[in-house]
């Protein structure tokens, strides 16, 4: 019996760089060596795939995993839907928006019923996505949907540093509002419980100010850092995780990068994924962290990239840190 974790990768938004950067990312030669790779979505846009990379690898299209055959060369795609051949690249697509909803779908059922270890996501369009008929803002709210979680969070990781948010895919002014205590304490124990699980006994956490300067002791904003913040900081380190906070933004991504903290804990979107795509886009994963049911989700911490998908200029190197991060994540149980 195989100890490799099956890493089930989701084909994302088929009108866009995805199938490119899976093809490029499944025929790298060493991948092989420490997961089982599968792709969910559709053998022919993966063969056309194939095609535009100008790769000789040969598609294995199959209805159930025990149909894989885990082999170099061999690209196994698990069978979803019966989408039309005809979608344009770079061009926003309900019918694409709707599978790639639907690959995500079918990569949680999967999880759950340990047919595969974790999930590895291409990128989707939103816009198309919710022209399919699905209302979500991104794939974390989806998976957290799709699971009945309702405490998780957005993990990123680069080079030299994590970031986990407080808030995501919401304006500036409703992200500020929906900071509590709670949600504070929640994230900070995600992330301690996380790096902990991943063997970092002692994780060293810090969390970002709002406002500039961290409201300054009252002189920037309306003390939403002692209101909103501080109560949730300090349960944390009552229970001896090893916290500090909130502290000001724009000297904080630099320490946590130099080493001082192992993750960086951001109030809002903008705030947290400025720094890490600055410091390694092409490198840069993005982690679900604290769905139920043990599913383990990462992916690339890019877009569709309408612009060049179809012209084999894509990167992978981030969906390839994406599958090495899912299979370190992934359950232990072996998965015949």
């Amino acid at each position: 019996m195989s100890k490799k974790p099956i890493i089930g990768t989701t084909m994302g938004d088929v009108a866009g760089v995805g199938p490119e950067i899976i093809v490029k990312a499944l025929l790298e030669n060493d991948l092989y060596k420490q997961v089982r790779p599968l792709v969910i979505g559709d053998a022919f846009y993966l063969q056309q795939a194939v095609e535009i990379v100008n790769k000789d690898a040969s598609i294995n299209k199959i209805e159930a995993v025990e149909e894989a055959q885990f082999e170099t060369g061999t690209l196994n795609c698990l069978q979803v839907g019966n989408m039309s051949q005809d979608i344009p690249k770079g061009q926003v697509s309900a019918e694409a928006g709707k599978h790639a909803y639907l690959f995500v779908e079918k990569a949680v059922d999967l999880a759950k019923d340990q047919h595969i270890n974790a999930i590895c996501t291409a990128p989707l369009n939103k816009e198309a996505m919710q022209k399919g008929g699905y209302k979500y803002p991104g794939h974390t709210e989806i998976l957290a949907s799709l699971t009945n979680t309702d405490n998780y969070s957005m993990m990123l990781s680069a080079p030299n540093l994590k970031v986990i948010h407080l808030t995501t895919h919401v304006g500036l002014k409703d992200a500020i509002e929906s900071i509590t205590p709670e949600r504070t304490y929640e994230v900070v124990k995600l992330a301690h419980e996380t790096l902990k699980a991943s063997g970092n006994e002692d994780p060293s956490i810090a969390v970002c100010g709002i406002n500039p300067h961290a409201g300054e002791n009252g002189l920037f904003g309306y003390g939403e850092e002692e209101k909103q913040m501080v109560p949730g900081i300090e349960k944390a380190q009552a229970e001896g995780i090893n916290v500090v906070g909130p502290s000001p933004a724009d000297t904080l991504f630099f320490r946590a990068a130099r080493g001082d903290y192992d993750i960086v804990v951001a109030a809002y979107h903008d705030q947290g994924h400025g720094p890490v795509k600055v410091l390694g886009l092409e490198a840069g994963i993005n982690i679900t962290v604290g769905l139920k049911g043990g599913v383990i989700r990462t992916s690339v911490d890019h877009g569709t990239a309408f612009d060049i998908a179809g012209k084999n200029i894509a990167d992978h190197q981030s969906l390839i840190a994406a599958i090495y991060n899912a299979a370190e994540l992934a359950p232990k149980q072996s998965i015949t």
